[in-house]
Formats: structure tokens, C-alpha cells, sequence
């Protein structure tokens, strides 16, 4: 497994490049951006044998086929998991069409090709769960710092129909 995490030097917050957990296997890597995740555990109830909270690495890309790694890796609405095919594997598709639904609490939850533009730049995303009440310290990414982080909020919503 390697770690990386981007250099963020004096950037405010906002404007920090994100940190990324990398974690290396025979047929794939995950990737891992703490700050992205909504804790909808999907990764842990889909994939135990590979996504353990309760052991370091919490990831262990080699516990199952690549194929359903990367299946429920997908299944993340937040996009903090992605995954990259060792070799000349294809990355992940996105959804076409490209979908925008907003949770109950406000959140927009984004699938498709995407190109999402925040303080460290436009990034090509296939996943995304978007702020909408404006009081995020990761925008545009929601973080539950607002009234999605009010009990009945929408972690697991996020997740909707992809469980």
C-alpha cells in the first residue's frame, strides 16, 4: 500500500489540493479522499473483506476480484472511493445520461461526466454529492457541516436507490 497526500503549502482551506490515500493491488488501486466522505458505508456493508474500518489498512484491495472491487466502489455516491484498473484497464465510466437529484435535505447528488470547479481547481468527476445549503468547508463537495448534518440527514440517502 502507498499513502499520498497532495501538497497543500499555505493554501486556506478551501483552497487545499486534496488529500488522497492511495492503496495498491494486483489487479487495481483504490483511492481513498477522507474530506469526500459522507460515511454512507456502502464500501463496508458491500465489501467487508476489503473495506475494514476496524483494521490498518482499512483497505485491502487484493480481498476480492478487481471486477467487484471496482463494483462497489461505484456504488459510493460521495466519489471519496475511486478506483484505477492495473495496466491498460479502463477507468470508470460515467453514467450517461448525467443525472442531478437533490436529497431531501438539499444536498445534490451528481452522477455522470462531470467537471466540478472548487478552490484547488476543475476536477473530472463520475460521482459527486455537491453542498446546497452554502455551509460546506469543502465546497462545492458537501461535508454535513450544515443541515445535511442534522440527524435523519442524508448519508444514506445519498446512496438512494444504488444499495
Amino acid at each position: 500500500m502507498t499513502e499520498g497526500t497532495a501538497e497543500t503549502g499555505a493554501e486556506s482551506p478551501l483552497a487545499e489540493k486534496p488529500r488522497l490515500k492511495e492503496y495498491d493491488g494486483e489487479g487495481i488501486t483504490v483511492t481513498f479522499e477522507p474530506r469526500r466522505c459522507l460515511h454512507a458505508a456502502e464500501c463496508v456493508h458491500g465489501l467487508p473483506e476489503v473495506f475494514d474500518l476496524s483494521r490498518r489498512p482499512w483497505v485491502l484491495p487484493d480481498g476480492a476480484e478487481p471486477e467487484r472491487v471496482a463494483e462497489v466502489i461505484r456504488r459510493c455516491p460521495s466519489g471519496a472511493l475511486r478506483y484505477l484498473p492495473a495496466g491498460d484497464g479502463a477507468g470508470e465510466e460515467p453514467d450517461v445520461p448525467t443525472t442531478v437529484r437533490r436529497s431531501p435535505s438539499g444536498q445534490l447528488v451528481v452522477r455522470g461526466d462531470l467537471l466540478v470547479s472548487g478552490g484547488a481547481g476543475a476536477r473530472r468527476e463520475t460521482r459527486a454529492v455537491l453542498c446546497g445549503c452554502g455551509a460546506s468547508g469543502n465546497q462545492p463537495y458537501c461535508d454535513h457541516s450544515g443541515p445535511c448534518a442534522q440527524p435523519g440527514g442524508d448519508a444514506d440517502d445519498a446512496a438512494g436507490d444504488r444499495r
